[in-house]
């Protein structure tokens, strides 16, 4: 008994730890998971300022680029026939100047990447419609033509003859701010990577594109390279570049992520990438001018000065988070100990309560016995007395059996006041049943009570003393088929509780108990007998609670007892 509350003081120790210790985990749980939702709110937070400066950016470009659209020829006429060696100066360059330059360039760079192979109608298709032309064509060096992307008109074919015979090296001609959609502009110049000429034609539509790319790149010519961003890349409807800043990432999956922005009408798409050993907010804005949708902006907004805010917010939640567990884990600590100390306080007063009850019970224990050798010695005297003038035979037989009476109080006084020293080893319960009922089968034959016990093929290893628990168990049997007035029966079952524990039930059809005598059932002092001491029941329930066990009595008056005894099985 005394190692059962120790163990149960020590599990008390234990467990109130451990469930502070839960606590604590929820509750710094609970406080990591709102820290990380400030956290993830702080994150969207930041990069709504930057897509809100995204936005900016781009709105500045497209109020520029359409101030830029409606002035394009306002700034300075310019010739719209410009013969060999007419100059293009750098000196304060106009909208229409930067177009004719970038048609030039454009022109020497399909002469370049054209060379000197043949190339075939599919080939400056595919060019022109990239690049935005009506026209692409190419003649050889005897000024016949050799492909072209299209039909070429005799008007056109009029105009840039000086230049496919050879004697002109270029001739431009772009459209007039009235030009009608029949008419058209034209670059034509001497090849330097192949032999011959090649044209680029533009009707009014191709202009347009052109005159839209052209004020678009000298809009974000103007932005200038901004510290914050990375790149800055225009692309139109027909996912034709026209106009950027920078370098940009690949663009196959980011054209997807475009057309789910024109499929769902989103108005902006941004996501967190890495490029260029940056880390960037890259954005999908789309691009509207004073005409309507033209085209999606790309742009990669700097995250370097939020995610420094991020990092910092990062490290001071985790360092709060590890002085709260620091804190937590020496207040656990403290209470560990504060709780040892009042533990073994508790246990010195719970030894000195069991000491008192032990001398109380002992007490009256005492004197319950010194009642019962007060009778027998009586008897013994008062035969004494008769020996003279009564039987001796008679005499002599009365003595001898208040003399084994005696004995038989002084053993039972003697078992109670040791059974508290137990001798443990693990032995298997339900063959000590069988033999309980194998002894205990002959006496309750001789009275007319039948003992039953279930059938068990799986063994019940418990840790016991099994002198001690036979002696508690049979003494709860006799006392079963000393309840019994007739025939009657005892049944006895193992119930197995959980995986620790298993259940004694010994069930008997005998007079039963009344709820004032359950509640004294195992006092040392209390017996229903005539007879009896009032020894058998306390002794085995102080045994089961030396076994670490609990037994427990249910009973009606007429109906019979169940004592139900709860043992801890051996733990391998």
């Amino acid at each position: 008994m005394d190692k059962t509350i120790q163990d149960n003081r020590s599990s008390r120790s234990f467990l109130q730890p451990l469930a502070l210790a839960l606590v604590c985990v929820f509750l710094i749980s609970l406080l990591l998971m709102m820290k990380l939702v400030d956290l993830k709110t702080l994150d969207r937070t930041l990069v709504d300022s930057i897509e809100n400066r995204g936005l900016e950016l781009v709105r500045s470009v497209q109020q520029v680029t359409d101030l830029y659209y409606e002035r394009f020829f306002e700034a300075r006429q310019v010739a719209l026939d410009i013969e060999i060696g007419s100059p293009l100066t750098e000196d304060s360059i106009s909208l229409p100047e930067v177009l004719i330059r970038t048609l030039i360039e454009s022109a020497q760079e399909m002469d370049y990447q054209l060379g000197t192979a043949p190339s075939g109608m599919e080939t400056l298709t595919t060019m022109a419609s990239k690049n935005g032309l009506w026209l692409v064509a190419l003649w050889d060096e005897r000024g016949i033509l050799t492909s072209s992307s299209r039909s070429v008109p005799k008007a056109l074919l009029n105009l840039v003859r000086p230049v496919v015979r050879g004697r002109e090296e270029i001739k431009i001609h772009i459209l007039t701010p009235s030009g009608s959609q029949q008419e058209l502009g034209f670059i034509a110049l001497r090849r330097k990577f192949g032999r011959g000429a090649i044209v680029l034609a533009l009707e009014n539509d191709a202009f347009q594109f052109w005159r839209l790319k052209v004020s678009l790149q000298r809009a974000i010519d103007d932005m200038g390279q901004l510290p914050e961003t990375g790149y800055f890349l225009v692309i139109d409807q027909a996912r034709r570049i026209i106009g950027r800043a920078g370098d940009t990432p690949e663009m196959e999956t980011d054209l997807i992520s475009m057309d789910n922005i024109i499929q769902a009408g989103e108005g902006r798409r941004s996501s967190k990438i890495e490029f260029d050993d940056k880390q960037l907010l890259d954005m999908f804005v789309p691009l509207r001018l004073k005409s309507g949708l033209r085209g999606f902006a790309r742009l990669g907004l700097s995250r370097e000065s939020a995610d420094q805010v991020l990092m910092k917010n990062r490290r001071d939640i985790f360092i709060s988070m590890a002085f709260m567990v620091v804190i937590a884990v020496l207040s656990m600590w403290f209470l560990y100990k504060n709780q040892n100390r009042h533990l073994a306080k508790m246990g010195e007063m719970e030894r000195r309560v069991q000491q008192a009850e032990r001398l109380s019970a002992l007490g009256r224990l005492a004197a319950g016995v010194a009642h019962e050798i007060r009778n027998p010695l009586n008897a013994i005297s008062m035969a004494s007395q008769r020996l003279q003038s009564d039987n001796l035979h008679q005499l002599t037989g009365v003595i001898r059996d208040e003399i084994r009476r005696l004995n038989k109080i002084i053993e039972e006084f003697l078992s109670l006041s040791t059974s508290r020293k137990l001798k443990f080893n693990q032995q298997n319960l339900t063959d000590l049943l069988h033999q309980i009922v194998l002894l205990m089968g002959e006496e309750a034959d001789s009275k007319g009570v039948a003992i039953h016990m279930d059938r068990y093929n799986t063994p019940f290893h418990v840790s016991m003393d099994s002198d001690k628990l036979k002696q508690a168990l049979l003494n709860i049997i006799k006392n079963g088929i000393e309840s019994i007035s007739g025939n009657g029966s005892i049944h006895i079952s193992l119930n197995p509780v959980d995986k620790e524990w298993i259940s004694i039930r010994i069930t008997d059809t005998g007079t039963g108990l009344n709820s004032t005598e359950i509640k004294h059932i195992f006092d040392p002092d209390y017996t229903t007998k005539e007879k009896g001491l009032g020894l058998g029941l306390p002794l085995a329930h102080e045994i089961i609670r030396g076994h670490g066990g609990v037994i427990e009595v249910k009973s009606r008056p007429d109906e019979g007892t169940t004592f139900q005894i709860t043992l801890p099985l051996h733990r391998p």
